[in-house]
């Protein structure tokens, strides 16, 4: 039993370490801790030789604008000045990686129509500077 568990440790070892079988895709959010600890799991993954070129930075907030192009909202845009620091850090660490940023939703993303919408999303990131996110989810 031993050297079965022993052969499947190895083979799973394996599997882990190469990057036609897995990838680890890190997930965080543009602020201090979150950051911290990705780049230690990315240290630590890269250290293992597991392969992890994905971070998808998850909340990121995009303020709307009013008719004159301000910011409608003071503590949106509070937050998305502070994320700004987190968000440049992110750019300079992962330059080559494939950093997918999503943005934070007005609304929880649960169900079917709109777990498939935001999934589209990390394919095809929407572009903010067109749109609210108020207008990502209108259809549904």
């Amino acid at each position: 039993a031993k050297q079965w568990y022993q052969r499947r440790v190895r083979g799973l070892n394996q599997e882990l370490k190469d990057p036609d079988m897995t990838t680890f895709v890190c997930v965080c959010i543009p602020e201090f801790l979150s950051l911290y600890e990705t780049e230690r799991l990315i240290q630590k993954l890269t250290a293992l030789d597991i392969d992890t070129h994905n971070v998808v930075v998850n909340q990121v907030v995009y303020p709307d604008k009013d008719k004159e192009g301000c910011t409608a909202c003071g503590l949106c845009g509070a937050r998305a000045r502070m994320q700004t620091k987190y968000l440049d850090q992110i750019n300079d660490l992962y330059e080559d990686f494939h950093v997918v940023k999503m943005p934070q939703m007005p609304c929880e993303v649960k169900g079917v129509q709109m777990l498939r919408k935001f999934g589209g999303y990390l394919q095809s990131p929407p572009d903010m500077s067109k749109n609210s996110v108020h207008d990502l989810v209108k259809d549904l």
